[in-house]
């Protein structure tokens, strides 16, 4: 195709077509009809395997032509003797108009050459994947001016009945939600409970069919700790082996408040380090820290607990069963998150626009939110709600 790398660029169309070959359309997340492809350009970022890439894909499959997009993966060995300035440039002259770039976290120049790419093609459209850990805003060059990041997080319980079970339901806001609109659904969902205890332990990721779905994610978690943290960070290897250790004590324990002297006895590390590793970590997409309610929405409350960032996950790292009232707060921290803002309570588990809510099983009395307004009671084990008590699933179809 060019003139210098004709037999080189082939193998990159050759890889993009067999992707292409490979994508199916039937399903997609729940980020995808919210996009404004039309962006000059836009980042796509999320932990590993919640799919990232079959998102892009399936977007280029419906949407463009071979002849003038081109889609290439920063882990291709092409990049091993090329760079991706130079590639774009060869693809740009050679009529191309879209580029879509996965795993962008892995090139090391990241910031700087898509700010190059942004600057000097402005008809050129950037479309580019990578690891939650990324942050435009300390990037080493200003792309905040220039490019969005949307984040993708794993599947909601409604995506999984749909992804897996073949059950369409529609999202529901946090407002139908309290309104019972879940209750309408009965005939369609049938028995809720099944699935929901089956989504807990390998529903939140796409590829929770896959028979090793735990050695599978497992090898994502070692991946995201010892080489995404630490390849963004500028960490060194044992470094990325002591963010690991760290996890695993967490998952241990979690929900907990954070006791940086004690963790950073634990792994063999500074204390004033702690505080940037569960930052990391939590922008890996591998824990979600509960904050307080602050007079700001710009200042950052303190962290009051941490919790794995979703339940597959409790399930991967404890080497005990995990506690289902940690999996209970997990998942409704998790699913929640998405379309709204929350908080500690209080008086009960978590806060949402000043609504306080009770995370517990089937026996949970209201004891804990006598007295309090806008209060509910959010219980697992049951499959429809009443009053101010809501099924735990239910919260599962917000997004």
């Amino acid at each position: 195709m060019f003139l210098n790398n004709d037999m080189i660029m082939n193998t990159l169309y050759q890889s993009f077509e067999d992707r292409i070959g490979k994508t199916t359309l039937g399903f997609k997340r729940y980020l995808y009809p919210t996009i404004n492809w039309n962006n000059r350009m836009f980042g796509i970022v999320g932990p590993r395997g919640v799919g990232k890439t079959t998102l892009v894909l399936q977007h280029i499959k419906e949407n463009h032509s071979v002849s003038d997009t081109l889609y290439i993966s920063m882990d291709d060995l092409y990049f091993a003797g090329h760079s991706l300035l130079e590639t774009a440039e060869n693809f740009y002259k050679d009529g191309g108009k879209h580029l879509f770039i996965d795993e962008i976290h892995k090139y090391p120049l990241w910031s700087k050459t898509l700010k190059n790419l942004y600057d000097n093609y402005p008809d050129l459209r950037v479309v580019f994947t990578g690891s939650s850990v990324l942050d435009i805003l300390k990037g080493s060059a200003d792309l905040s001016r220039r490019a969005l990041l949307l984040h993708l997080q794993g599947l909601s319980f409604r995506e999984y009945l749909q992804f897996f079970q073949g059950i369409t339901v529609p999202v529901l806001s946090l407002n139908e939600i309290l309104s019972h609109k879940n209750n309408d659904l009965k005939s369609v969902i049938g028995f809720p409970i099944k699935f929901f205890k089956e989504y807990l332990q390998k529903g939140y990721y796409p590829f929770g069919n896959n028979e090793d779905y735990m050695a599978h994610l497992r090898q994502i978690v070692i991946q995201t700790m010892e080489s995404d943290i630490p390849v963004y960070a500028n960490m060194n290897v044992s470094t990325g082996r002591k963010l690991l250790k760290l996890l695993t004590i967490i998952a241990d324990s979690v929900p907990f408040k954070p006791n940086f002297t004690g963790l950073s006895k634990l792994i063999e590390a500074s204390k004033n380090s702690i505080s940037d590793y569960f930052y990391y970590i939590e922008k890996a997409g591998m824990i979600a820290q509960l904050r307080e309610k602050t007079a700001s929405y710009f200042v950052v409350g303190k962290v009051e607990k941490v919790y794995l960032d979703n339940t597959n996950l409790a399930f991967c790292l404890s080497e005990k069963a995990p506690d289902v009232g940690n999996l209970r707060e997990t998942l409704f921290f998790n699913q929640m998150r998405v379309n709204n803002k929350v908080y500690r309570s209080e008086k009960g588990d978590f806060n949402i626009e000043n609504m306080t809510f009770e995370v517990g099983g089937k026996n949970k009395t209201q004891k804990q939110i006598e007295g309090l307004k806008n209060a509910y009671i959010v219980k697992d084990d049951i499959e429809y709600g009443y009053k101010n008590v809501i099924p735990l699933w239910a919260f599962g179809l917000n997004y």
